[in-house]
């Protein structure tokens, strides 16, 4: 999946499948038994994205304190818009659209932000009238400017101005 992604991240979403299966180490016929089209490839990468991000707010709430969790978090957010904004085209033309897919994500990532904006009111460190949904609105605002080659440096300054403005008055 990585592979993929990286090469759909370079390439966009019309990366060579023979390169990607040669840069994974197998076979295109080992690439085509698991994935028989270029869209199945694409969803798995999405779904391994949303799955690792909603991992990742385990990960962070095991090992950091909570306002670096969100914050690390939401940064990865940034990355995961990055992907799926290049992928986006392709998951747009799955049967019956990618709305279904989206979907199951939103909730994922819904329960993802809301743990951790939870747990960073619980310790005092976030407002405690903060939505989680309207941080992610937010987020997903701050990530879908891409109109220009750095969108991502400034989405991640902009990341750190919503954990600013989020922070609890003391």
């Amino acid at each position: 999946m990585e592979v993929a992604k990286d090469a759909f991240t370079r390439s966009g979403a019309n990366a060579s499948l023979d390169d990607i299966a040669k840069d994974a180490g197998v076979g295109p016929g080992t690439l085509y038994r698991h994935f028989p089209t270029r869209a199945a490839l694409i969803e798995a990468v999405y779904r391994t994205e949303v799955e690792k991000l909603a991992a990742a707010e385990r990960k962070f709430t095991e090992a950091v304190p909570p306002i670096e969790a969100l914050r690390a978090w939401m940064l990865l957010f940034v990355d995961y818009i990055a992907t799926k904004q290049i992928i986006a085209p392709a998951l747009n033309t799955l049967v019956g659209g990618p709305s279904k897919l989206y979907e199951a994500s939103r909730d994922q990532l819904s329960g993802a932000i809301e743990a951790l904006v939870n747990r960073a009111i619980k310790s005092g460190d976030i407002r405690k009238d903060l939505d989680p949904f309207d941080l992610l609105r937010a987020l997903i605002g701050v990530s879908n400017v891409a109109s220009t080659p750095d969108w991502q440096q400034s989405a991640r300054r902009l990341v750190d101005i919503l954990i600013t403005g989020s922070r609890a008055i003391k």
